[in-house]
């Protein structure tokens, strides 16, 4: 007898990366190496205080038991006066952050803070997947907005508002913007805020990459007057400190509102590593040239993937932020699917096609960066091969 799963699996599919590892790896058994530019998995090293807190850490021994639901104090406090430091945002470490085994964790808490089934959620499209699945296994309905590219992929508010928003609760916003790369800026925020004021909708803005690669001051939503009545925003130090697999984030926003999170969060739960957490108050104190020292490599990086989206035909924007390079197709390719599928099996390198984001992304490409100068090399003298 085989227990049928529950009818939520019925609404979500595997996790393309999660699927497109098996094709990788039937390649690979077959005796061929694949270079996989697909995932923004950091391979860079935390910074040397990060580990060494790590270690120490985890040499004492009454440091291995549960840990507070809210994190420590000293992590929170070092969060506070960060967030001050690079998005000159006010936060009280005591009522408005609440760290987290990951930003997508929070996405997961959030959701099931805040939408009931059948209430409405607005996702971007194209944008971060998991914001859908995590909508759909909640029993949410799914509003897709437009990005598009002509629009710089920011949102048009002013649509949006002459459509039904009386069953919306939570809008996903995601700046600077993945996939695209597009940069956030006061004028898009400023938009956002009154948008949720006037229509009583929660805004979670997911902002992981605004160190990464970006030459202007990075924004926050929270940063902005009025913002913390209708908005909340995820962080984490996956990318901007190269912590991916360390899984630590936080959220933050108006007491009202992490209250609700943590409610979720402690019966899901049991806290966050404590050696982890002195970890990451330490790399939260990074110096500015070791900031500098990633942006420096990952430039270097960039220079090699533009290449890339070259040789392919690609179209792209060369102010992008991110971890990424977002190109569009050329016009010849008719199923970008199909172009990246034959690059996998020929060239044995894998870059995602953009219909993973959404229907606006199907003409894209996206390449990370996370791949070191020689493999990067690598990866362009294949596709070279391959194009000819």
């Amino acid at each position: 007898m085989i227990i049928p799963v529950a009818k939520r699996l019925e609404r979500v599919k595997e996790y393309y990366f999660s699927r497109k590892q098996k094709d990788i790896k039937k390649i690979e058994d077959s005796g061929a190496h694949v270079i996989n530019l697909g995932i923004g998995s950091p391979d860079l090293a935390p910074s040397d205080n990060t580990i060494t807190a790590l270690s120490e850490s985890a040499r004492t021994p009454q440091n291995h038991g549960y840990q507070s639901y809210r994190g420590i104090q000293e992590f929170r406090d070092a969060l506070a006066a960060w967030s001050e430091r690079a998005y000159n945002i006010s936060l009280n470490s005591d009522e408005e952050i609440l760290p987290l085994i990951g930003s997508k964790e929070g996405i997961i808490y959030i959701s099931m803070a805040f939408l009931d089934e059948g209430d409405e959620v607005l996702v971007p499209n194209p944008g971060y997947p998991t914001y859908t699945s995590v909508s759909e296994l909640v029993g949410a309905k799914v509003r897709h907005y437009d990005l598009k590219e002509e629009n710089n992929w920011a949102p048009d508010l002013a649509a949006l508002s002459k459509t039904d928003l009386s069953k919306t609760k939570l809008m996903w916003v995601n700046y600077p913007h993945m996939p695209t790369g597009a940069k956030s800026t006061a004028l898009i925020f400023k938009e956002l805020i009154q948008f949720a004021q006037n229509h009583k909708i929660l805004l979670c803005n997911d902002n992981p990459y605004g160190l990464v690669l970006n030459e202007t001051r990075p924004e926050s939503i929270l940063s902005l007057k009025g913002a913390k009545k209708v908005a909340i925003e995820l962080n984490s130090l996956s990318k901007s400190h190269n912590m991916a697999g360390w899984r630590i984030g936080w959220v933050a926003g108006k007491k009202e509102y992490i209250d609700a999170i943590l409610t979720v969060n402690s019966n899901v739960h049991s806290g966050i590593f404590l050696p982890i957490q002195h970890a990451a108050t330490a790399a939260l104190n990074n110096s500015q040239d070791w900031h500098e020292q990633r942006n420096c490599e990952y430039k270097k990086r960039r220079e090699i993937v533009w290449s890339i989206a070259d040789v392919l035909g690609c179209s792209y924007n060369k102010n992008q932020v991110g971890l990424f390079i977002w190109a569009k197709a050329p016009d010849n390719v008719a199923d970008v699917e199909a172009f990246t599928d034959e690059i996998l099996r020929k060239a044995n390198v894998c870059i995602t096609p953009g219909y993973v984001f959404g229907s606006n992304g199907k003409r894209f490409i996206r390449i990370a960066l996370c791949s070191d100068i020689d493999t990067l090399n690598e990866a362009l003298n294949r596709i070279k091969k391959w194009a000819k």
